[in-house]
């Protein structure tokens, strides 16, 4: 067995272990909340009496010990069933798969923005390191460090849907209008921009911050030196030597904010209106659907420690010297 095998199958009982822990620490913590569906349900009734409450209960499995609704909750996941939801009536698994790929998009883009901007400023900071424009870059980084998410949403609505009128203040699409081709993309930019926006400002100061410190370190060393003496252009070190080798922390941090864009989202899926996963889960909070909730919590876990896993790859394409530390 090669060490790229073993590495991958010491990954996967990780995984599996790590997320067995996560579905069993979520039930009980759900099932510690107060109240449940069938109050819920009873509650939107509005004549609902002790005997329809305990009928609902019953035909929800709520009656049985919380134990007997663990093994009977595991024994559907190992066939790969995460139950259905009492709200909606249909099974979790594609209300998660109906939400998920606006979630992704949403996280895509935030990310990717997030990225881009930040390196640049950070390369920018690194290069005038000292001068006005590292200062002024600086400040505004710590800006974007400090104001909250939701704030910041609630003001760029403010100011580009109410004031100015330029983008629509929530949603995910024009209602009644189709678009397809370019038209159709144009217009779900129009939604996208503002909710990534918003989240992604805290990232950008992350990562420009982030940057800037790691190419100042590499700037440090003696290849950096040597490629100097040898008349290499300044700009072609900043990028080719310098950034490389400084994208690695950055690619670490990255992949950590997975699961905090999972957790973001939430707020600015609310916020805007975007039915992604953040959405649904709000949802299910104030409907007691903890059969929605458990699958989001498991799909979220699976999605994160995916992306862990290609955070690992992308470090040895970055640097291969960290193939024989990591065992690939």
């Amino acid at each position: 067995m090669t060490a790229l095998a073993r590495r991958i199958g010491r990954n996967i009982v990780q995984a599996v272990l790590t997320i067995l822990a996560i579905v069993v620490l979520s039930f009980f913590l759900l099932r510690a909340a107060p109240g449940d569906l069938a109050d819920v349900l009873a509650g939107q009734s509005g004549a609902a009496t002790a005997e329809s409450v305990a009928e609902i209960r019953s035909r929800l499995g709520l009656q049985l010990p919380v134990l007997t609704q663990l093994a009977n909750y595991l024994t559907n996941l190992s066939r790969f069933n995460l139950g259905v939801s009492g709200k909606y009536n249909t099974a979790v698994s594609s209300l998660i798969l109906e939400r998920f790929p606006n979630t992704l998009l949403l996280m895509g883009t935030t990310l990717a923005f997030a990225i881009v901007t930040g390196v640049l400023l950070g390369v920018v900071m690194a290069t005038n390191v000292g001068g006005w424009t590292d200062k002024i870059l600086s400040i505004l980084a710590l800006v974007f460090y400090s104001v909250p998410g939701f704030w910041a949403g609630l003001m760029l609505t403010v100011v580009f849907s109410v004031k100015l009128g330029w983008l629509p203040s929530g949603g995910i699409g024009s209602i009644g209008q189709e678009f397809s081709g370019i038209d159709g993309v144009i217009d779900r930019l129009r939604y996208l921009v503002l909710p990534a926006l918003s989240l992604g400002l805290f990232f950008v100061a992350i990562y420009a911050r982030l940057t800037r410190a790691s190419m100042l370190e590499v700037a440090r060393q003696d290849f950096v030196r040597t490629a100097a003496a040898k008349g290499i252009s300044k700009s072609r070190i900043a990028f080719r030597h310098v950034l490389r080798n400084a994208l690695i922390p950055l690619v670490t941090v990255m992949g950590l904010h997975i699961a905090m864009l999972m957790g973001g989202s939430i707020v600015m899926e609310t916020i805007f209106s975007w039915p992604g996963l953040g959405s649904l889960a709000y949802d299910a909070i104030f409907s007691r659907d903890y059969m929605v909730l458990l699958g989001i919590f498991l799909f979220s876990a699976i999605f994160v420690l995916f992306i862990n896993f290609v955070v690992d790859l992308i470090h040895v394409l970055l640097d291969p010297r960290i193939r024989e530390t990591r065992g690939f």
